[in-house]
Order: structure tokens, then C-alpha cells, then sequence
């Protein structure tokens, strides 16, 4: 496929969406969560990432639709910011779930699943660079570590919630507990979504 001269405006926005999910990744990863009174920052912040990452998507949206000629699929333009949106959405989702909870026992899985997380976000960035660059082949590597990152995470929710009936005995924060490995893992499952998305850019272009 011939890349038009348009090719600046989607792929640098694609880029600015990148930088934002890292950026509320980062925040999240970093933000010590130490009472209760501190969720709800947490949650009002995240949330701020999420409306951000919403507008960057509608701007997008509307450049696409007043742009004859794409530098790659116009639905491959819009999947990728969307799979992005989605992994921002789970950071959203999470925090507010955690307010909704009052939880504030960060355990070690959890700062696990931060972490792989907030380096998937990382190689997102390095991948969508590399695509403003023409670079599709080299964006491989990246979206293999995203998924190498993806697996890591299922393993540590099958040995959180092993571990969480076998030490945890109230009822309740078994339940919570539960829920929040689940929605870490399903951020992780979105990282993925994005490094798929990916492929199949590398796949029709490169």
C-alpha cells in the first residue's frame, strides 16, 4: 500500500493515544494507594486519562471521516485507537472499583500485574512510534513482548486466586480480591487486543 502524505496526522495521533494510556499506566502503577481517602484521587485522576483518551479517539474519528485517502485501512486506524481506548477504559474501570471498594490492601500480585501492565503500555508507545516511521516490521518485536507480558499475567491470576482460598477466609474480600485480579488480567487481555491489531497492520502493509 502506497503511504499518502496524510500519513502524519493518523499516525501521529495513534502516537498521542499511545502516550496517554502509558502516561495513566505510569500514574496508576506509581500512585500509593495508602487509605482510603486516597481512592479518591486515585479514581477522579483515572478517570481524567479515560475523557482525555475519549477526545483524542473523537478527533480521530472526525479526521477519518473527512479523509479520502488513509496511509493504512481506515478501519485498522480505528481499531488500533480503539483496542488503546479499551485498555485505558479497564484502567478507569479498576480504579473505580477499587473507591467502590474502599480497598487499599495492594497485595504482591497485584503490583505484578501493575507492572507488566504499565510495561505493555510501554511497548505500545515503542510499537506506534515505530509505525509514525514507517517502521511496520520492526513493530514486531513489541507486539511479541506485549503478548509475552499478556501471558504472565493469566499465570498470576491463576496463582492469586489459588492463593486467595487458601489464605483469605472473609467471604467479602474474597469476592474483591477476585474481582480486581479478574479486571488486571482482562487490562492485560486488552494490551493483547492492541499488539493483534498490531499483526494484522504489519500483516497488510509491511
Amino acid at each position: 500500500m502506497i503511504f499518502s502524505p496524510k500519513k502524519d496526522v493518523f499516525f501521529d495521533m495513534l502516537f498521542t493515544i499511545s502516550e496517554n494510556v502509558k502516561e495513566a499506566a505510569q500514574y496508576f502503577v506509581e500512585y500509593k494507594i495508602q487509605s482510603v481517602s486516597d481512592l479518591k484521587e486515585f479514581a477522579r485522576v483515572m478517570k481524567e486519562y479515560e475523557r482525555k483518551g475519549d477526545s483524542f479517539i473523537h478527533e480521530l474519528v472526525v479526521q477519518l471521516n473527512k479523509t479520502f485517502i488513509t496511509p493504512i485501512e481506515r478501519e485498522d486506524i480505528h481499531q488500533l485507537a480503539m483496542k488503546m481506548d479499551d485498555v485505558l477504559d479497564g484502567f478507569e474501570q479498576c480504579s473505580a472499583r477499587f473507591e467502590m471498594f474502599s480497598f487499599t490492601d495492594i497485595d504482591e500480585h497485584m503490583a505484578k500485574f501493575f507492572d507488566y501492565i504499565y510495561q505493555s503500555t510501554i511497548e505500545i508507545v515503542h510499537a506506534l512510534e515505530l509505525l509514525a516511521n514507517k517502521k511496520l516490521l520492526d513493530m514486531r518485536q513489541h507486539a511479541i513482548k506485549i503478548k509475552d507480558y499478556e501471558t504472565k499475567c493469566d499465570e498470576i491470576l491463576r496463582a492469586s486466586i489459588k492463593n486467595l482460598f487458601v489464605t483469605q477466609k472473609d467471604p467479602i474480600k474474597i469476592i474483591q480480591y477476585k474481582e480486581l485480579y479478574e479486571m488486571l488480567e482482562e487490562i492485560a487481555d486488552s494490551c493483547e487486543d492492541v499488539a493483534n491489531t498490531l499483526e494484522t497492520i504489519i500483516m497488510r502493509n509491511a
